[in-house]
């Protein structure tokens, strides 16, 4: 059967080829790539790594190669949250069997639709003429010249490195059988096509060592594996041809080529995926997945609008950050954002259709990113707000804090009661505070929490609650407040909001958490980042010219040597 002969091609090699490099011999440190604070820069490795991709990382760079129409069903399964990022899961996540299969089940429908003549679903014609470079002499037999030529240049975008000689003959050996047997030579191409979508190569982001022709006896991440660092950083995709021809001409191991090839990727429209990406992971936005709200409470609130506001904050972020190129700090004062019809209705205003660019007057209770409905939303119950959620997302999320778990068996009935003696949550979370056991993490949450208040569990504004007018007064670290604006602008004023956001995204450039090491760098980016006005692609150049970006150690991940055993 075709289907298991791929499935177990793939099996075959997933413990020979995918993470070979990791068992090779020891490195001390990478090459040196000089940065403009190379001088200055405090030094910091970190160890091989090997990174399962995300779903969106998969379908982001299937898109980008064999257009952005093509159908794709996820196979991959939710990662684990590490250190505040989904994208260190990736670092310790592996496939099981089962989900082998399902990977297989998606290769074969997007590799149908590559070498299809007519996309039966919407009766136009496929995209066989526009992706398979050469014409088969017969249609009904195998043509290796031409099975070679399409998969020496799909195997090398597809595994971000040139195909091994023997592993394109095994390939177009696969594609001539299959062709023989179903007389037919695009179904061979697409049986072949399979077998590079499933392999490990494609799926698991591996670091690959070479002789560092610089320091005799030591190794260094070879330029493809520097390209993929930096493609799945600022791109969230695999390279395009011109980075991987700059891996291959050694462009990347200069400090003037280095410099060309990240500043070609900032100026290009795609950084707005990578920058996207990032903060739907650092926002917890993975949590849209499973959100939903209680009809009965906000009958408005539906599967559409969440789904959108998700979208409203991620727009309003590219826009801010990218875009315009504005300070990171001013996302949680801007009253800039972009609005569609179905949100308008919970904002209450008005709306045409369509996505459009929208203010909120000066006036307007909603400034920032913190009264946005996804922030909101997301933060709160199903049927009612959270003063402690919402201040622990703004502590953990936002400020890098941590807020330790409640203790057991504490008694929520004073809280969770909306009907009960109490008011307003203000009173409610009072209980709280008078604990002995839950005042000392409720003190860090709810006083900036309750600055919230003004909104409903769907991010509705309201005035009152239960007839009693709400306080959204406060105190932020020291910081007093009288309203959210003032919230607002202490969270912009906060020490630890651009150090927060300086943290994550070197952790998330370079995949793994930051350990004792990195935490000088991470002060160093930090002073830079604020230097130059707190712009974000002037960070993410920073961080991917820094020579700490691309050196490793010796000692491969928990990970690599999981699946090196294997």
């Amino acid at each position: 059967m075709r289907n298991s002969r791929t499935l177990a091609f793939a099996i075959g090699v997933i413990g020979v080829v995918t993470l070979s490099s990791c068992s090779r011999p020891a490195v001390d440190a990478a090459a040196q790539k000089m940065s403009d604070s190379a001088v200055t820069e405090p030094r910091a490795t970190q160890p091989l790594r090997v990174r399962l991709m995300t779903g969106a990382q998969y379908a982001n760079t299937l898109k980008y190669f064999f257009g952005d129409d093509i159908s794709i069903v996820s196979p991959f399964a939710p990662l684990s949250r590490t250190n505040g990022l989904l994208a260190l899961g990736a670092a310790s996540a592996g496939v099981t069997s089962s989900q082998l299969q399902q990977f297989q089940r998606s290769a074969a429908t997007i590799a149908h639709q590559i070498v299809s003549a007519e996309d039966l679903d919407l009766g136009i014609p496929g995209r066989r003429d526009t992706l398979v470079p050469c014409k088969p002499a017969s249609k009904t037999a195998a043509d290796d010249a031409c099975a070679e030529k399409f998969l020496r240049a799909t195997g090398k975008r597809l595994f971000r490195r040139p195909l091994e000689e023997a592993r394109l003959s095994l390939l177009v050996a696969e594609a001539r059988d299959s062709a023989n047997r179903v007389n037919d030579f695009y179904e061979g191409l697409a049986y072949a096509l399979e077998g590079l979508l499933i392999s490990p190569e494609m799926v698991f982001i591996a670091d690959t060592l070479e002789p560092d022709p610089k320091s005799p006896g030591r190794r260094r991440l070879d330029g493809y594996s520097v390209a993929s660092r930096l493609s799945f950083f600022l791109w969230d995709a695999a390279p395009d041809d011109a980075l991987l021809e700059a891996a291959e001409k050694g462009e990347l191991y200069t400090a003037k080529g280095l410099a060309k090839t990240v500043d070609r990727m900032i100026a290009s429209p795609r950084l707005a995926d990578g920058v996207r990406a990032f903060f739907d992971d650092m926002f917890v936005f993975d949590n849209f997945d499973n959100l939903a709200k209680d009809a009965s409470v906000y009958p408005g609130v539906t599967g559409v609008t969440l789904v959108e506001a998700r979208d409203q904050t991620l727009r309003t972020v590219v826009d801010h950050l990218v875009t315009q190129k504005k300070d990171y700090r001013d996302l949680f004062t801007t009253r800039s954002t972009f609005m569609s019809p179905s949100l308008a209705a919970i904002y209450r205003v008005p709306s045409p259709p369509g996505w459009h660019a929208y203010e909120f007057p000066a006036d307007s209770p909603r400034i920032g990113i913190l009264t946005q409905v996804s922030f909101l939303a997301m933060n709160a119950h199903p049927a009612r707000s959270s003063a402690t959620r919402r201040g622990k997302a703004m502590r953990e999320v936002l400020l890098c804090q941590s807020v330790p778990l409640p203790p057991p068996n504490v008694d929520f009935s004073a809280v969770e009661d909306p009907k009960g003696i109490f008011h307003t949550a203000r009173e409610r979370v009072a209980v709280h505070l008078k604990n002995p056991v839950c005042a000392g993490c409720h003190r860090i949450t709810d006083p900036i929490g309750l600055a919230l208040e003004n909104f409903d569990g769907a991010g509705q504004y309201r005035a009152a609650e239960r007839g009693t007018a709400i306080d959204a007064s406060g105190s932020f670290d020291g910081k007093e407040f009288h309203d959210v604006a003032g919230l607002a602008q202490a969270l912009h004023d906060h020490p630890s909001l651009p150090s927060c956001l300086v943290s994550r995204v070197y952790a998330y450039a370079t995949g793994g958490p930051i350990d004792a090491a990195s935490k000088s760098l991470v002060a160093h980016f930090t002073q830079q980042f604020g230097a130059r006005g707190y712009k974000l692609p002037d960070l993410y150049r920073a961080i991917a010219l820094s020579a700490a970006f691309s050196d490793v150690t010796d000692i491969p991940t928990a990970a690599a040597q999981t699946v090196s055993a294997k």
